[in-house]
């Protein structure tokens, strides 16, 4: 096993990038991810690797598309801003089934925003973003040992299926600093018949997202949802803390997670029956498993640094078996433990073990 060692979030991104066989990287520049190319424009050169700073982000994504298409492991990052723009180039990456990632370190918005952390782009990546019926699989670390693994894995999700894979962070966890282990790096990797190699002892392969031909396009579409149904199976992931007997559920992604953590062992000490259920796949949604989870307890409490993104799939998930509470944070702002930790206080059962009976009223009793 590899020694520990300290990195942020976006040169972890970057190292498991590389250590997944990363051949190509194109981006460009926007904080808070801009960590992430620095890394990039030193490191892929030294490896005999393509790194390009491209014009814009329209570019880059564009040249994901052109290098994905001859079979290689192509990537591209950016921020909120920057992914809105490269969101006709993922549409076109689901169309002609690309294996690509895209790194999203989120800052606030709508508009230009601010540059501090945010998780305002659920929308944009759990519901397609571009235009028509596709999806990508939208991973969501919580640190930066995940920022690491689970782009790599993106890498190998990507193959899997033929389809854009996305990291969705923000910039919290872009920029913090942990240690953690780097993975070893990957030799091997699936063939790719249907990649452009060049047709001189072969049969010429398309590679196309225009389909004109009448029945082609509903062809297309029909494989397409086919394989989310097949990604619904089998690649939903999630983490759980404390769910057995918890009595108030927070759902929370990402940075929110963590300090969810937190304030959920307070809130244990404290004897408040409070557990977590973290998606780390945010599409495909642990619909499932959240749906069972209805049956349990008696709130949940979803937590995000958004105006309520994902509380729309939470609610769909539990479909009233149980009152869905929301905790949102704007403008940039990160929850704190002890605001949580209220939440589920004030949520908690009254015969919860050490809930505090309410004070009784000394106002004078009206005669009956």
């Amino acid at each position: 096993m590899s020694s520990r060692v300290l990195m942020t979030g976006n040169d972890a991104a970057a190292e498991g990038a590389i250590r997944a066989g990363c051949r190509c990287y194109f981006g460009y520049p926007i904080t808070p991810q801009n960590e992430l190319i620095a890394y990039m424009a030193k490191h892929m050169p030294d490896r005999g690797r393509v790194f390009i700073q491209s014009e814009s982000e329209l570019a880059a994504i564009s040249m994901v598309y052109g290098s994905a298409a001859t079979g290689i492991r192509a990537m591209t990052s950016s921020s909120s801003p920057g992914i809105s723009l490269k969101q006709e180039g993922i549409s076109y990456l689901a169309a002609a089934r690309l294996p690509s990632v895209i790194v999203n370190v989120q800052r606030g918005g709508p508009g230009l925003g601010g540059i501090e952390p945010s998780q305002g782009d659920y929308f944009q990546a759990v519901k397609g973003g571009g235009h028509g019926d596709y999806h990508m699989i939208v991973l969501a670390p919580d640190s930066v040992q995940e920022m690491h693994d689970l782009t790599a894995e993106a890498f190998d999700l990507a193959d899997r299926y033929r389809t854009p894979v996305m990291v969705l962070a923000d910039g919290r966890i872009g920029q913090m600093m942990e240690p953690i282990r780097l993975r070893e790096e990957q030799r091997e990797f699936p063939a790719k018949p249907w990649a452009l190699t060049g047709a001189r002892n072969r049969k010429p392969r398309i590679v196309r997202s225009l389909f004109v031909e009448e029945g082609a396009l509903e062809k297309l579409n029909r494989e397409l949802q086919a394989q989310y149904r097949l990604i619904e199976r089998e690649e939903v992931r999630f983490e759980e803390l404390l769910t057995s007997d918890c009595s108030v559920l927070v759902a929370a992604w990402g940075t929110c997670a963590r300090v969810a953590k937190s304030a959920i062992r307070k809130a244990r000490a404290a004897g408040l029956a409070a557990g977590l259920l973290r998606p780390i796949t945010v599409w495909p949604f642990p619909t499932q498993r959240l749906a069972q989870l209805a049956e349990t307890v008696k709130a949940i409490l979803v937590v995000e640094m958004n105006s309520g993104q994902m509380l729309e799939d939470v609610r769909l998930a539990v479909n009233g078996r149980v009152p869905v509470h929301f905790q949102g944070f704007l403008g940039s702002r990160i929850p704190s433990e002890t605001e949580i930790l209220t939440a589920i206080r004030n949520l908690s059962p009254a015969s919860a073990p050490g809930r505090r009976k309410p004070r009784k009223s000394h106002a004078p009793q009206k005669p009956a």
